[in-house]
């Protein structure tokens, strides 16, 4: 059953963000009320709602409270600070770094600021294994480097190594697309990212979005759609 794309929402006034408002009739909070009931009672197991309280208090932090209201939200916290305060929440004394080979200097980095601040860091590679490709029954043209002998990225591999540490958080930095996905399918503990994988745009994949009507045309856009939010 389909439960429509808020992206298409139109709604002056959205029900998902006002006390009193009206969304369109394939709204799922229309179509699907028994699993907006069923969401809101999973939040009383103690685990989650743990969980999801730091969060929203982590949000609340990302901003400057210092000016009355109304006032234009003032961010204060990298993403960077934002993870570490959020395993300080979280008291989480054991955190795991699945990161890409490719990024390991960003990686020794936050190894040292975590260990700064009191955090053990468990941090796996993706080539961790040793594994070659071939065992996955990738041709030769199909690796990245044509003749050469290559290992695969092994993010369930990741994953199984940080469940083994009994991680109580793990951060994922710059896991390829897919790679993330199988690591998120592995692994136990709750997982945040840090960043992600763009080779192209040092790894900002919102640029493209950004410069969809220029540089990035050949996404296949029509030049005049539009985008909300998309200055933001």
């Amino acid at each position: 059953m389909s439960i429509g794309n808020c992206v298409h929402c139109s709604a002056k006034s959205e029900p998902c963000r006002h006390p009193v408002g009206t969304g369109p009739d394939w709204c799922p909070m229309n179509t699907h009320s028994q699993l907006v009931a069923r969401a809101v009672e999973l939040y009383d197991v103690p685990n989650t709602l743990e969980l999801a309280l730091e969060a929203a208090r982590q949000e609340a932090a990302a901003y400057a409270h210092d000016r009355p209201e109304p006032a234009i939200a003032h961010p204060i916290r990298c993403r960077l600070e934002e993870t570490l305060e959020f395993c300080h929440r979280m008291q989480a004394r054991r955190v795991g770094l699945a990161f890409c080979v490719g990024l390991r200097h960003e990686a020794a980095i936050v190894s040292r600021l975590f260990e700064q601040h009191g955090i053990e860091l468990c941090g796996v590679a993706c080539k961790v294994g040793g594994v070659p490709k071939e065992r996955l029954g990738l041709t030769d043209a199909e690796k990245v480097h044509v003749g050469e002998y290559e290992t695969m990225c092994n993010p369930v591999l990741q994953a199984l190594l940080l469940n083994e540490a009994g991680t109580d958080l793990n951060v994922m930095l710059g896991l390829c697309v897919g790679h993330d996905a199988l690591f998120l399918q592995h692994v136990r503990s709750p997982t945040t990212v840090l960043a992600v994988k763009d080779r192209v745009t040092g790894h900002n994949p919102l640029a493209a979005l950004y410069n969809y009507r220029s540089y990035y045309r050949r996404l296949g856009l029509p030049a005049d759609s539009t985008a909300e939010g998309q200055e933001k």
